[in-house]
């Protein structure tokens, strides 16, 4: 029995400098070669009033799990079915409304006789991820999107490394593209994802903010000595300024407190101490959106403001609270 020279550092920087080039590599070509069938199995996976079920073996398999879950993630309604399940039951998941994507790299999948005889037998649509267009995946599909044949990162040629790289990246681009289509928006991509910090940055500030009698609100020719009464007891360190018309013309904080601090402070009249025109946000805007403003402008409170009227207001704590950072 032989003993190997263990690798060092350099050696192992070295293989994997080697194996993400093969990578970008296969990317590089994937892309050279991405042409008119792409936009025909886009045009086909959306127009499935269904789900789009996709399959694959082995590692495709995984790499189709994955797809599965970022069209579902994004929009469009889909699932992964096991190939060799499918020919014992598992075929019953799949209607006549749904369209297929199956994964092979050779194409000729053996577990995947099944579900291509059950789409040709009730005509549903089949879009193929192969390097082999010739293959009887390849020449069952409805399109065939086919891989160029890119060198693999395993030295030996044998693990799947660049191609599914490759099938991951293809279905990247065909979730994206259906994503784009249907008008898929940031408001539609929080009802799938409503935990963790993505789901706590996708909320509306409507969904944060104080309102109703918990505004700290007076009007302009108020007291300032009966204004930080209010300021005091509402806690936000800050004041709205209404007009008549119940309109935001202005703010007061502690930073306007400290540049008029003097024996007249608190005989003076609000509109002569307040700041004009304070920055504002509407209900509609993304609790991320809202907190990149407010660090701009390095404030801590925003009132929120609808048709000129202050309708809520938010503080840095209900961000943090909410997990947006």
């Amino acid at each position: 029995m032989s003993v190997s020279k263990s690798p060092n550092a350099t050696d192992h920087l070295t293989s994997g400098r080697r194996t993400l080039a093969l990578e970008i590599q296969g990317l590089q070509a994937l892309l050279d070669t991405l042409d008119g069938p792409f936009s025909a199995a886009v045009d086909l996976l959306a127009a499935a009033r269904g789900r789009v079920i996709v399959t694959g073996m082995g590692k495709s398999g995984h790499v189709g799990r994955k797809i599965a879950a970022t069209l579902a993630s994004t929009g469009t309604p889909a699932q992964y079915v096991h190939p060799a399940e499918a020919g014992h039951g598992d075929l019953g998941m799949i209607t006549n409304e749904d369209a297929i994507l199956g994964l092979s790299w050779s194409g000729e999948t053996a577990e995947l006789a099944a579900i291509i005889a059950y789409a040709k037998r009730f005509s549903i649509p089949l879009v193929a991820i192969t390097s082999d267009g010739e293959s009887a995946l390849g020449s069952a599909a409805n399109v065939a999107l086919v891989l160029p044949r890119a060198e693999e990162a395993c030295p030996n040629g044998l693990a799947p490394t660049t191609s599914t790289t490759m099938q991951l990246a293809l279905g990247d681009a065909i979730s994206v593209a259906l994503l784009e289509q249907k008008g898929f928006s940031a408001s539609d991509f929080r009802i799938f994802h409503p935990g963790g910090k993505l789901g706590a940055s996708l909320q509306h500030i409507a969904d944060l903010m104080h309102k109703g009698d918990a505004l700290p609100l007076v009007t302009g020719d108020r007291k300032m000595s009966d204004a930080l009464l209010v300021m005091s007891e509402k806690g936000f360190g800050c004041l709205g300024i209404v007009n008549a018309a119940g309109d935001l013309t202005g703010i007061v904080t502690d930073g306007d407190l400290r540049r008029h601090m003097g024996e007249n402070l608190l005989g003076k009249r609000v509109e002569d101490v307040m700041t004009r025109n304070p920055k504002t946000i509407t209900p509609a805007m993304l609790a991320s959106e809202a907190l990149n403003h407010m660090n701009a402008a390095k404030i801590t409170s925003m009132f929120v403001v609808e048709k000129g009227k202050p309708v809520g207001l938010v503080h840095i704590h209900d961000f943090l609270r909410a997990g947006v950072v």
